[in-house]
């Protein structure tokens, strides 16, 4: 579908993309945004509307939208939301923070991406990120929709009556059940160590018996579930929190945690009545309403369809109409990689066997530097003379193409897929890298990617 305003900025009806076409095509409307694609009629101040709604399935990592009005479904669409936010971030602060050290003279922070900001509506940037995102894909549509109404699921959870029924245990009574399994130790490292008996869960060693070192160890970490909540953790050695059994065969590499985490039912308990005032203040002629997941599920099993984030959007509120759109899908992707610095690890000479390994493929296996050098998981004696010294390198420019750009070389259309050679050639997908004086058009991809 594509969306339509008057002359005179007035938001009408959607109509279809050949109808649209036709009208560009006689003049009789123009361009007026790409994202979403709308067009604005240049003989036309006013029009007849219908009450539209919008629903929006909310969630931590994926979002459903279906745009409904008596008749039609306009919109049924589901965007996935980034995953590794975090560790990107923690990855950025990690090498600026390497690179001010290595200045002959010590430069101080610039800035504090947190300083002010939290106090400021109670929300880490990680939370309040997710929570404008909800907004602004509502704000997008109610641009150049008439939406009359919108629903959005925000339930509060208890995530300590969602693991009791993940468990399989009954539903807890009283209040005492929402101290959680941390309650009565000091420190999370406390409570995960004497969860576990204060012994290796690979191998058994004690620091009491065998004088081990014990570690916390993220089960989940092969797979990027760094969180902390109890089931993620686990108590390991030095011995075997080592980095060559976090890779693949490693001892570590490929265990799961015993509960899957709740950062969704945790994201909407935090911000679902914030999200709800914003949400009015970002379109006032627009009654919002607020409904839950117990209902949508109710109401999907009574329309018989699968379960899909955009299909819990279409099953609420009061318009459900027949005829109904293909899903959409979108991924978010980064604005930037912030990550300026790169770094290659040196090589040497095994002399087990003569091959040439990585620094990291010959390490001392040691995951913290209070740990021990010297261990029997340690290769570092094995490495012999070094034919590559490693190096950094740190880019100094911001490159104007993407991956997923769409570029076009002698009248082709071509996809990108990244940039090499210091930002002088692209990389094209299925096809040879191409110089950057050859593109004849371009069209860059935005914030989200449709993938389907």
């Amino acid at each position: 579908m594509v969306f339509v305003v008057s002359k005179t900025g007035i938001r009408l009806m959607p109509t279809t993309e050949y109808r649209a076409r036709k009208l560009l095509k006689k003049g009789r409307a123009t361009i007026f945004k790409h994202r979403p694609f709308t067009i604005q009629l240049t003989n036309r101040e006013t029009g007849e509307t219908q009450p539209i709604e919008y629903k929006c399935d909310t969630g931590y990592q994926n979002i459903g939208i279906s745009i409904c009005s008596e008749k039609h479904e306009y919109i049924h669409e589901e965007r996935t939301l980034l995953k590794d936010e975090t560790k990107r971030h923690n990855d950025q602060r990690k090498y600026r923070k390497a690179r001010r050290n290595r200045k002959t003279r010590y430069r101080k922070p610039r800035f504090d991406n947190r300083k002010g900001k939290i106090t400021k509506d109670g929300f880490a940037p990680s939370i309040r990120n997710k929570r404008d995102i909800h907004i602004a894909l509502f704000k997008m549509y109610a641009e150049v929709t008439p939406i009359t109404s919108a629903v959005f699921e925000m339930g509060q959870f208890d995530t300590q009556v969602l693991k009791a029924i993940e468990e399989g245990k009954p539903l807890p009574k009283g209040t005492d059940y929402q101290h959680g399994d941390r309650y009565g130790f000091a420190t999370l490292r406390e409570a995960v160590f004497a969860r576990d008996n204060y012994e290796c869960q690979i191998c058994g060693r004690s620091p009491f018996k065998d004088k081990a070192i014990l570690h916390l160890h993220h089960v989940g970490y092969w797979k990027g579930d760094r969180t902390d909540r109890m089931t993620n953790l686990m108590t390991a050695c030095e011995r075997c929190h080592t980095t060559k059994n976090h890779k693949p065969s490693g001892k570590l590499y490929g265990l799961e945690p015993n509960l899957k985490p709740f950062k969704g039912a945790t994201f909407m308990t935090m911000v679902r009545f914030n999200m709800f005032e914003k949400l009015k203040e970002a379109a006032p002629d627009v009654e919002i309403h607020m409904t839950y997941g117990a209902k949508t599920k109710l109401s999907r099993r009574s329309f018989h369809i699968v379960k899909t984030h955009a299909n819990d959007a279409y099953v609420m509120g009061k318009f459900h109409p027949k005829h109904r759109k293909q899903i959409k899908t979108y991924q978010k992707l980064r604005r930037n990689n912030r990550i300026l610095s790169k770094f290659y690890d040196a090589k040497y000479i095994d002399l087990r066997d003569g091959s040439v390994k990585s620094g990291q493929q010959l390490s001392c296996n040691r995951t913290k530097r209070n740990t021990p050098r010297v261990n029997p998981e340690s290769l570092i004696m094995y490495r012999g003379l070094k034919t590559y010294k490693g190096r950094v390198s740190v880019r100094h420019q911001h490159y104007q193409y993407r991956p997923h750009d769409k570029v076009w070389v002698a009248g082709q259309q071509y996809t990108v897929k990244g940039i090499i050679s210091n930002g002088t050639r692209i990389a094209l997908q299925e096809q040879l890298p191409v110089n950057i004086n050859k593109i004849e058009r371009t069209i860059h991809i935005g914030g989200w990617y449709h993938t389907a």
